[in-house]
Parts: C-alpha cells; structure tokens; sequence
C-alpha cells in the first residue's frame, strides 16, 4: 500500500502544541500571513496560506498544530520556521487545534 509509514518514521516527527501571538500580511501577497507561534521554550515564525480561510483577529491567541522539525524555508522572501497542521474539504480549511488547557510545547504523539 503507497502512502504508509512505519512508527519509527512517524516519531521522526516533531509536532508541538502553540499559541497563536502576532499575525500580520506579507506585502505583496495575497494569501500569505506571517504568523509568530509561542512553543514554550522558543517563539516560531512561520508563514502560512491562511488568508482568505480566517483574518488575523481570529487567528490570534489559537492553541494551533506545529510540526516544528520541518526544515526552513523561504516563501515570498520571509523564512518560516515550522508547519501549522489543517484539514482541507470541498474548499474550506480548519486549525488542528487542543480542546483541554495542555502547555505550549507539549509534544504531540
């Protein structure tokens, strides 16, 4: 079966739980947010294709989904540190989020 991984590849992923604290556009583009994640012990920055599926007012303060061991990259010239983890359906696009009080940085297994 394609697609399959084994839990020694599934461990090799490094996803955090994080907040939400400073969300602003990217100039110049127009689906891109420029996002800084609070993961306990370090801020993140991460760019994401959010715009357009939620505002920044509803985005701030979101207990959000990070894989953080995701090598950096350069996307429309900011480097995003990191991955915010949603669903996609038929369009619409939903935060992997917590439903309890757990810390930032608790490792998601």
């Amino acid at each position: 079966m394609s697609g399959i991984v084994t839990i020694e590849e599934f461990k090799k992923l490094d996803m955090r739980v994080g907040t939400v604290v400073e969300v602003e556009r990217i100039p110049g583009s127009k689906s891109l947010y420029k996002m800084r994640v609070d993961l306990g012990d370090e801020v993140r920055q991460i760019v994401t294709g959010l715009v357009g599926y939620y505002t920044a007012e509803e985005l701030m303060g979101k207990r959000i989904i990070v894989l953080k061991n995701l090598k950096p990259a350069r996307i429309f010239g900011v480097v995003s540190n990191g991955m915010l983890l949603a669903a996609e359906h038929d369009g619409k696009l939903a935060l992997l989020t917590v439903d309890r009080d757990i810390p930032n940085g608790a490792r998601v297994t």
